[in-house]
């Protein structure tokens, strides 16, 4: 591997960002979750009721990469689509029982995919969130 210490601060976040989603999605394989799959029942829940195209902007995704994660968190329960009422070319999608057990479940491990490392820093979270909420890739 090159040398790291060259590397570009931006090559070592996504670096990191790459082996904490990996560590992360070992974690949750037993639960039936992805860390996609976290990150859509997360926003689900936050939103209440809430059609695709706001869950993949929330989530910070294409809208068609939503619709096949919706296609399986549905067969497995996890979440429901509904017709919106309020405009019938559109669904709505709620989180059910068993979807929020599993996030439940899920986020009493989040603490625990890199024990060995204080991801809690204040200084890093801070820089995390300016970045997360600051960036825009329209």
């Amino acid at each position: 591997m090159p040398d790291m210490e060259l590397w570009p601060t931006s090559r070592l976040l996504s670096t990191a960002a790459r082996l904490v989603e990996l560590a992360w999605n070992d974690k949750l394989r037993p639960l039936g979750l992805t860390y996609p799959a976290v990150l859509t029942l997360d926003a689900v829940a936050a939103a209440g009721p809430i059609t695709p195209g706001d869950l993949a902007k929330s989530v910070r995704v294409q809208a068609q990469t939503m619709g096949p994660l919706l296609t399986r968190l549905e067969s497995r329960g996890f979440i429901r689509r509904e017709p919106n009422r309020f405009d019938r070319r559109s669904q709505l999608i709620s989180i059910t029982d068993l979807g929020m057990t599993l996030l439940e479940q899920s986020h009493r491990q989040e603490n625990n995919v890199l024990s060995a490392v204080n991801l809690d820093s204040e200084d890093l979270r801070e820089e995390l969130l300016a970045i997360v909420r600051h960036t825009n890739f329209n």
